[in-house]
C-alpha cells in the first residue's frame, strides 16, 4: 500500500468515492485504474466535489478558480464522461456518478482513442472479477440492492402480463422516457478486450433521462425514439438477454441487456446467488413436477444458470425405467 499512499491526489480521490454508500475499496488496481481516467490534477479537482448535483458557482467557491476556468474543467470532465452535467430552470449543474453504476462504465460505453481500453478492460477485469471485494460491495454491501430485473414480458400470457405492475415492466420505461440514449455495452466491450465477448448484440445499452442527454451530448450514446428503443429491446429478447436496471420505481436511469457470461449484474448472480445480489421481479418460474418430461430446455434456458440438471434428474430417472 505504500506505493498507492504515495500518489496523494488519487487517495484522496479514492476517500471521495468512498463517500457513497456503494464504495470502492483500495487496491493497487483500483488507484491503475484511478490513474488511466483521471489525471493527477483532475484527482485532486474532483476529489473535492460535493457527493449532491452543483453548481459552476460552487465549484468555483470550493477550488478556488474563478468562474470561466472552473467551468471549462467542468466541461472537459464532462466531455470525458466523467461528470454528469444537466440544466434545471436554467441553471447549469454537475454531478459526480458513483464508479458503477456510473463512470466506470461511461469510459468503455464508446471506442476511445485517447484511453488505452484493452488495458482498462483488463484492469477492470481484475478489479472487479478476480479480487472480488469490489463486487461483494457493490451488490452485497447494503440491505437497498444497487439493481433489479425487469419481467420478459414476450414469455408471458396477456393475462398474466396484465397483473404485472408499470415499474417491472421494460417497455413501460422506454415509451414513458422523456430521452432515450444507445451506447455500447460495458460489460460485452470489456470482455471483448480480454477475447472472451459472446455474441450478444454490443450496441444496445439504454440510458434515459438526464443521463441519457448527458451522454448523448458528449458522444458516448446516440439518440434513439421510444420505437427504436423497442426493436432492441425485442432484440435482447431475442439473444435470451435479462434486462437489469437501477433499483427504483420512477426515473429510472439505465436498463442493461445482460448476458450471463460477460455482465456484472449476472456473473454475480451466478457466483453470490444464495446472497441475493439483484432484486428480482415477482413474476418467477416454476416447474411443473407433473408435466416435466426432463428435456431440459429450461436449464438451457435460464440466463442465470439457476436450474441445474439434477432437478430435473429423478424425472428422467423415472422415464428412462
Amino acid at each position: 500500500m505504500s506505493h498507492m499512499i504515495g500518489k496523494s491526489a488519487y487517495k484522496k480521490l479514492e476517500e471521495r468515492l468512498n463517500r457513497y454508500p456503494q464504495g470502492a475499496p483500495p487496491s493497487e488496481t483500483l488507484y491503475k485504474i484511478l490513474s488511466i481516467l483521471f489525471n493527477e490534477k483532475d484527482a485532486e479537482l474532483v476529489s473535492q466535489l460535493p457527493i449532491k448535483p452543483f453548481t459552476i458557482n460552487t465549484a468555483s467557491r470550493i477550488w478556488k478558480l474563478n468562474k470561466v476556468n472552473t467551468e471549462k474543467v467542468l466541461d472537459e470532465l464532462a466531455g470525458k464522461a466523467i461528470l454528469m452535467d444537466s440544466k434545471h430552470n436554467g441553471i447549469k449543474k454537475y454531478v459526480l456518478p458513483p464508479p458503477m453504476a456510473g463512470f466506470f462504465e461511461f469510459s468503455l460505453m464508446r471506442t476511445r482513442k485517447n484511453i488505452d481500453q484493452k488495458l482498462l478492460s483488463e484492469l477492470f477485469y481484475q478489479y472487479l472479477n478476480v479480487e472480488e471485494d469490489f463486487v461483494k460491495d457493490l451488490f452485497l454491501g447494503s440491505e437497498t440492492l444497487l439493481g433489479r430485473t425487469f419481467v420478459q414480458e414476450e414469455v408471458l400470457s396477456k393475462d398474466n402480463l396484465i397483473s404485472i405492475l408499470d415499474y417491472e415492466k421494460a417497455s413501460h420505461i422506454i415509451k414513458t422516457a422523456s430521452y432515450i440514449g444507445i451506447s455500447m455495452c460495458y460489460c460485452r466491450h470489456k470482455m471483448e478486450h480480454l477475447g472472451k465477448a459472446c455474441d450478444a448484440p454490443m450496441d444496445i445499452c439504454m440510458t434515459f433521462n438526464n443521463i441519457a442527454k448527458s451522454l448523448t451530448r458528449h458522444n458516448y450514446a446516440r439518440r434513439v425514439e421510444a420505437s427504436e428503443c423497442m426493436e432492441l429491446l425485442h432484440k435482447a429478447y431475442e439473444y435470451n438477454l435479462v434486462q437489469c436496471g437501477e433499483n427504483v420505481k420512477n426515473n429510472v436511469s439505465f436498463i442493461c441487456n445482460c448476458c450471463s457470461c460477460c455482465c456484472e449484474f449476472l456473473v454475480a448472480a451466478k457466483k453470490f446467488g444464495m446472497l441475493h445480489p439483484v432484486q428480482t421481479t415477482s413474476f418467477i418460474p416454476k416447474i411443473n413436477e407433473d408435466n416435466c418430461t426432463g428435456c431440459g430446455k429450461c436449464v438451457k434456458a435460464c440466463p442465470s444458470k439457476n436450474i441445474k440438471t439434477n432437478t430435473i434428474s429423478l424425472q428422467q430417472y423415472i422415464q428412462a425405467l
